[in-house]
């Protein structure tokens, strides 16, 4: 029988009660997602599984492209929800703006550049409200990510599909104007994109024909 390939699991503490009260997290738990993340080392060959228990995480979560191989694991997108309300014009993260960038490369809730990233059961928002301007809930610059029953809630450029290749399949995207975009070569499988008011939904921005990136969207 061949042998399974090694796996690393780490756990996240449930987030903060309403009232702002918080319990010292269970041994080995970490209090954070990006608490987990950061955990990884540098370098990583390992799949490594972060467990997000049910909750609302308002924090911005950062994957450097120092940290392969990350899986982040929810039990339901409608139950596991990072949040967080960055715009282009208004950006407060725990990263420098020479890591993360600034402007709509940098307001990212979520920022991926780790690559074989997989994210499952998740809801990625940008909770920055209607008229805000640019306000990405997911940004992705890295190759070979998967995303499998995810949610992605904004209006403006909710999903920045940067840089790299990408499968989603079982997703759910919203938002009102260039909702999707970047100049990643993507397929969306059996995905529900919803338009929140009338504008275009994607904008993907290759510069030319023989550029080999785009979108691809399977019913």
């Amino acid at each position: 029988m061949a042998s399974q390939p090694p796996r690393r699991v780490l756990r996240v503490a449930p987030p903060p009660a309403h009232d702002g009260g918080r319990c010292p997290p269970e041994e080995g738990l970490y209090r954070t997602v990006q608490e987990a993340i950061d955990a990884v080392p540098l370098g990583n060959t390992v799949r490594t599984t972060v467990v997000i228990p049910p909750g609302v995480y308002r924090q911005p979560i950062y994957v450097p492209k120092t940290k392969n191989f990350v899986t982040l694991a929810g039990s339901r997108p409608e139950t596991t929800v990072l949040t967080w309300d960055n715009t282009a014009s208004r950006i407060n993260h725990h990263q420098a703006s020479r890591l993360i960038g600034t402007g709509t490369f940098g307001c990212g809730s979520t920022i991926v550049e780790g690559e074989d990233f997989i994210a499952e059961n998740i809801t990625f928002e940008n909770s920055a409200a209607q008229g805000s301007g640019q306000a990405v809930a997911l940004r992705v610059t890295a190759d070979r990510c998967a995303f499998y029953n995810c949610r992605f809630l904004g209006w403006q450029d909710t999903l920045y599909l940067h840089h790299g290749k990408q499968y989603l399949k079982d997703c759910y995207v919203e938002g009102s104007v260039d909702f999707i975009f970047g100049n990643s070569t993507a397929l969306l499988e059996h995905c529900h994109i919803h338009c929140k008011s009338q504008g275009f939904i994607t904008a993907q921005s290759r510069k030319s024909a023989q550029e080999s990136t785009g979108y691809v969207f399977l019913r």
